[in-house]
């Protein structure tokens, strides 16, 4: 018996609130072309997702091509039981690259980890071929132009979902990726982690290597912190999770030759749960298995052009506790590799205006031309469209053409679009030179951030912010905190010119604007004010950033106070304790 439904189902969506009008280039919390988000609304809304499942005697598995076409369950017909963790609803949280990563499921990531399409809808296709059942999700990624297709199947007698995923690089450049796969499973303290014996490297609050002893009987009890596990060697090629109390497990096999990542992530009993709360509805704790074609997730490799990966795996949902050394190894009859579609670039809101430029400026149609989207919109022009760059001066040169004062500030926004994809580019000489050609106020605040960043050029970066004309731009949380940051490169020469500035958002409460208060009060000497303010204000929770504390330990240590952060000092602050480690923006090691 195989079935193959589709349907839509609504769900809790928490919607996000983005981080501001500034690029995501050369933004340390965010991954250029996509919006980065800085919260998350505590009061859902109710939003309708598409859902495809395919299913046999022993199994339904249902994916969701509106979340990145992640695996949103698997449901155990001869247990009754649902495999994965459900969180209740939609809830992104603050985790690299976009800062806003959702729990549940399983997560399949490209060409980042995490990626970067959680909370966007991609391309989906889903038929029967013989006796097995396919559906397949994808996309032409906006980073780097790549293709990327993840296929699940299912066939007529088979107790296990098979997934297989393949990359190709069309483009005329190497790109470097990653890719993890990411099952969320629900967490009890009986959870028992059935993983190879092998060394391993511990990523808590400090980098370790350990060994692991598969056949010691780890169980979450064991387990007091968040912490993840990345096996460097192993005697199998096996690992799973069961947990006796719910009577369901999860377990995973590939070929090592291709799939030779194993992790396993948890956040432990008692001080950090509250982390996993965060992402669901109610307070419950979940666990993560992953695997992938890497070891970990500091490494990642290079597609070159005309390239592709193809890596296959299988999820194996069990009623009971299995050894992982019995496991064999399946092998389905799967379609040809060269069978499974490639899909193009999803007509998204940050996508759409700029594939529509391309047919007017390859007919040369300048009455096709549409309007640039204004700057407020957060729409950036894909780095990973190529050519779009001739395309850009282009329409910034019909539109200067055009009489009126549209047409000249048509022209100049067209302009600023072109510099903000040369430096997703990676060009940022090129991208400054082209905004001194552009007298906008997004200009200016792109400007601002790159002369800092890229060429430590503070006084110039302090020029640009002073050009920007509109008060509205002046304030807005992102701009102010990057100006606020040139400004505190002058020291006390800048202190008035600071202060002028926090009188005009001093009832704004403001993570971002809190933070950098703070800081200011520090540099002007206010050492019990400005910790004062870090002890009022209730943070939201943001992994894997450290700032907060680490003004936390300056202060301390100015007013000769221990600069060791307690559990209750960190969770205030909203930031965790772990080693820095990873790259969830693989351009962070290009």
């Amino acid at each position: 018996m195989l079935n193959l439904t589709e349907w839509q189902e609504t769900l809790l969506y928490h919607p996000m609130i983005g981080s501001g009008p500034i690029p995501t280039v050369c933004d340390g919390e965010g991954i250029y072309p996509y919006e980065s988000f800085s919260e998350t609304a505590e009061r859902p809304v109710l939003r309708k997702f598409r859902m495809i499942a395919i299913e046999n005697e022993w199994m339904k598995v249902t994916v969701c091509p509106d979340l990145g076409g992640k695996i949103y369950s698997i449901f155990d017909k001869a247990s009754g039981k649902e495999i994965l963790f459900d969180a209740g609803a939609v809830r992104p949280v603050r985790i690299l690259p976009r800062m806003a990563f959702i729990s549940g499921g399983i997560e399949v990531s490209f060409p980042i980890a995490h990626t970067p399409v959680q909370i966007e809808a991609v391309h989906t296709e889903a038929r029967q071929i013989g006796d097995r059942l396919y559906i397949w999700c994808g996309e032409r990624e906006v980073r780097y132009g790549m293709q990327w297709t993840v296929e699940y199947s299912l066939g007529e007698r088979d107790r296990y979902l098979t997934q297989r995923a393949t990359f190709v690089n069309p483009t005329s450049e190497a790109h470097a990726w990653m890719s993890w796969s990411n099952a969320a499973l629900p967490a009890r303290a009986d959870s028992q982690f059935h993983f190879p014996t092998g060394r391993v490297l511990r990523h808590a609050d400090i980098l370790e290597e350990i060994e692991w002893d598969g056949k010691r009987g780890y169980t979450l009890e064991d387990f007091d912190r968040m912490q993840g596990f990345f096996w460097k060697t192993a005697d199998c090629n096996a690992f799973g999770m069961y947990t006796p109390s719910l009577g369901s497990g999860l377990y995973h096999i590939a070929d090592p030759a291709e799939t030779p990542g194993i992790k396993l992530w948890l956040y432990g009993l008692g001080k950090h749960e509250n982390w996993a709360h965060s992402t669901a509805i109610r307070r419950e704790s979940y666990v993560e298995i992953q695997a992938g074609p890497l070891l970990e997730q500091a490494d990642n490799s290079k597609l070159q052009p005309g390239a592709r990966h193809v890596h296959t795996e299988f999820w194996i949902p069990s009623a009971e506790p299995l050894e992982i050394r019995e496991l064999a190894l399946p092998a389905p009859q799967l379609i040809p590799i060269e069978e499974v579609p490639l899909f193009d670039w999803i007509p998204r809101a940050g996508t759409a205006p700029w594939l529509a430029l391309a047919a007017p400026y390859r007919g040369g149609d300048a009455g096709a031309l549409a309007a640039p989207p204004a700057a407020e919109d957060c729409i950036w022009p894909p780095s990973g469209l190529e050519q779009l760059g001739d395309a850009l001066l282009w329409a910034a040169d019909v539109a200067a053409s055009a009489a009126g004062d549209a047409g000249e500030e048509h022209s100049q926004l067209w302009r600023y679009y072109y510099a903000v994809w040369l430096a997703g580019q990676g060009l940022l000489d090129e991208a400054i030179a082209a905004l001194s050609a552009v007298q906008l106020d997004c200009g200016y605040a792109l400007l601002g951030r790159l002369l800092r960043v890229s060429r430590g050029d503070y006084a110039g970066s302090r020029a640009a912010y002073a050009q920007i004309r509109s008060a509205a731009w002046s304030l807005h949380p992102q701009l102010f905190f990057e100006r606020d940051v040139t400004l505190a490169h002058f020291g006390a020469e800048a202190l008035d010119e600071r202060a002028q500035w926090f009188a005009q958002v001093d009832s704004l409460q403001d993570d971002a604007l809190i933070e950098r208060k703070a800081s200011f009060l520090f540099d002007r000497g206010d050492l019990a004010e400005a910790k004062a303010i870090l002890d009022r204000h209730a943070f939201g929770k943001v992994h894997q950033r450290y700032d907060r504390t680490q003004l936390w330990q300056r202060l301390a240590a100015a007013a000769g106070e221990p600069t060791s952060a307690s559990e209750d000092v960190l969770a205030h602050l909203g930031e965790d304790d772990l080693a820095v480690y990873g790259a969830y923006r693989v351009s962070e090691q290009e």
